[in-house]
């Protein structure tokens, strides 16, 4: 019996352990079971994809960049094809090992070696960077022949930007240089991610960064199949990159580089407009820089050169430099004091050759100008006519009537970077200071206001909008560089429509006597010299700003000051008077009188436009030291001198 019951109690065991067994078999199928439902069935679709990707590469095409081109059709910004020595960090051994290796058989300098460690900084370590361009074809070949010992190196094929006129118009058209970081956070931001996946540079500067939507295309994709290593089998559908657009500017890139001579080794800036549309014509910052530099990523020893060399040759002066007007302000005021009543243009002034006011003496002219009207105030630049006529208006009323003119505010023209300066009034002082006695305008303050002075400090770009503005009567127009943009595939030319302008209400009987008094002055004040023998008539405003405040008493004498502290030459005209066709603002740093160093530059540039004429070599050679009024020699037909690359 005993037997019996082991025997029954083993089976019911065992028929336990078949049973457990047994459920333990049917749950482990059903979770099986469930998985493949949840896999083939509920994320079919979605594990479908992936394994598609798992052998498929997606890979960008980056489009060729488009032109910038000068209103004349001259390329200012091209591309060129060339072959590239290239490490991805993170497939390579060990970097310096590396770099000393391949410079054994391509040739690798130190500046190399220090552009790819500063690259590395900025990138991720998986990315492709160049540790040298521009490889000859014995360079090519000898790498060829031995690279299969060097793991994560290799040569490309890449498309690089070339400015063949070097440092001319260099701070207008810019230049492109490798994505940094905060361009990579800021291409994300703005949703355009992925039509720079693949590029590697974007425009950092003036035209290029300005129009580098244009300029940059759309990137096209090849979807590749891919063996289980990677290598590519062959193509599956391809969308061709769109190259980008190229770019016509406004500029006349042989005025540009006519001026920019001139100018020769002075610091300064010159800015042309057409009053008629707005067009820039010029935009001349001096000195320059060559921007090829910076197409591959510039080199310490360049880029040390340049950011703290004392002559700021990477700040365009044009739109960034603040300066002080001087008595090119003086028609703008007259104009103001004519519109707001302020002042009739019969009313006759007495210049002593000073103006005392709250117990200060304000100099003018030495020995005095007499008895003036508003016509002989600006024909013979008489200070005192004006320090009077600031305190009359006050400086709200002449802030006021100033603004929409552009002077102390952005102008709207289409490149980055452009300053504001400064147009003081009493609110900009309770802003602008934060001690309490600070605070106040105090009406002192106001009497160097009326010649330019004072708080005043704009930009030539400023300067030349209000002028042109002067020129056609008060229509304000917008200053533009783009002119029209290309197709690369169609070819098409599409003009770039422009805001219309802005009509500012000026009495025409009150512009016509300022105009008048412009036109005397270069015909019988400080400009006659310099537009002696003009086959046109023009009108403009010479000016000599401070560079530094002098003591009251104090005699200015430039031989007793530092160069970098004398004052400025300045100078603002149109021409033709009757029908104006182009407006300057020019000005020459601590060069000091404006019709002897300004005034001749932008006589030249009124003879280029209006007439055709080159300077003779002469004219030019004498006009940079500041010893030439009007044109020495024959001059040459701007169309006869050849605009060759530097």
């Amino acid at each position: 019996m005993t037997e019996i019951r082991n025997v029954a109690a083993d089976a019911s065991r065992l028929r336990l352990r078949v049973l457990v067994v047994g459920v333990v078999v049917f749950l482990a199928f059903g979770l099986i079971v469930a998985r493949l439902v949840f896999l083939q069935v509920l994320r079919h679709e979605d594990l479908a994809a992936q394994a598609e990707s798992n052998r498929t590469a997606v890979v960008p095409i980056v489009p060729n960049r488009g032109l910038i081109l000068d209103r004349n059709g001259v390329v200012l910004a091209t591309n060129y094809a060339a072959y590239t020595l290239e490490i991805t960090p993170s497939r390579a051994a060990p970097l310096d090992e590396t770099i000393d290796q391949l410079s054994k058989v391509v040739d690798i300098h130190q500046r190399d070696r220090r552009r790819f460690k500063r690259l590395l900084e900025e990138s991720r370590n998986f990315e492709s960077l160049p540790i040298r361009t521009r490889l000859t074809d014995e360079e090519v070949a000898r790498f060829a022949a031995q690279q299969y010992r060097f793991a994560g190196v290799e040569i490309k094929a890449r498309l690089f930007r070339n400015y063949p006129m070097g440092e001319i118009g260099s701070h207008a058209i810019g230049y492109i240089g490798r994505i940094n970081q905060n361009e990579k956070l800021r291409i994300q931001d703005a949703d355009d991610e992925a039509n720079y996946r693949g590029t590697e540079y974007i425009g950092k500067l003036g035209v290029e960064q300005s129009f580098e939507t244009a300029l940059h295309g759309i990137t096209g994709v090849e979807q590749m199949e891919t063996s289980a290593g990677g290598r590519a089998v062959r193509k599956l559908a391809s969308r061709p990159a769109t190259p980008g657009k190229s770019v016509m500017i406004s500029l006349d890139i042989k005025l540009q580089k006519m001026v920019e001579d001139l100018f020769g080794d002075r610091r300064g800036a010159l800015v042309a407009i057409d009053p008629r549309n707005g067009e820039v014509l010029a935009l001349v910052s001096k000195p320059t820089f060559d921007p090829n530099l910076f197409v591959e990523g510039i080199d310490v020893e360049n880029w040390t050169a340049l950011n703290e060399s004392i002559e700021k040759p990477l700040l365009n002066r044009a739109l960034r430099g603040l300066y002080p007007p001087g008595s090119t302000y003086k028609p703008f005021m007259a104009l103001a004091a004519l519109e707001l009543n302020k002042r009739s243009p019969s009313t006759i002034v007495s210049d002593p050759g000073y103006y005392n006011f709250g117990g200060r003496t304000f100099r003018s002219h030495e020995g005095g100008l007499g008895s003036l009207d508003m016509h002989r105030a600006i024909q013979f630049s008489s200070n005192t006519y004006f320090y009077s006529l600031a305190v009359e208006m006050g400086v709200d009323a002449i802030h006021d009537f100033m603004k929409p003119l552009t002077f102390g505010q952005s102008t709207g023209i289409d490149l980055n970077g452009e300053v504001r300066g400064t147009l003081p009034s009493t609110e900009w002082k309770r802003n602008t200071y934060k001690r309490p006695e600070m605070k106040r305008w105090f009406p002192g303050e106001t009497v160097s206001l009326g010649i330019g002075q004072g708080y005043n400090n704009f930009t030539m770009l400023q300067l030349a909008v209000a002028q042109a503005t002067l020129a056609n009567g008060g229509t304000r127009y917008t200053p533009h560089l783009i002119k029209a943009v290309k197709d690369t595939v169609t070819g098409e030319l599409s003009p770039v429509p422009q805001p219309p302008g802005q009509n500012l209400g000026y009495k025409p009987k009150n512009v016509e006597i300022v105009r008048n008094a412009l036109i005397a002055v270069n015909k019988g004040g400080t400009g006659t010299r310099v537009f002696a023998g003009a086959p046109y008539t023009s009108a403009g405003k010479t000016g000599t700003a401070q560079a530094v405040s002098l003591g009251q008493n104090v005699k200015y004498n430039a031989k007793l000051l530092e160069e970098h502290q004398r004052d400025h030459s300045l100078y603002a005209a149109f021409a033709p008077a009757e029908a104006p066709e182009i407006a300057v603002a020019v000005i020459v740093e601590n060069a000091g009188f404006g019709a002897a160093h300004a005034a001749p530059i932008a006589r030249r540039v009124f003879d280029y436009w209006l007439q055709g004429d080159y300077p003779s070599e002469e004219d030019i050679a004498a006009v940079r030291k500041g010893q030439a009024s009007a044109p020495l020699g024959k001059p040459r037909k701007a169309v006869e001198v050849m605009l060759s690359a530097p």
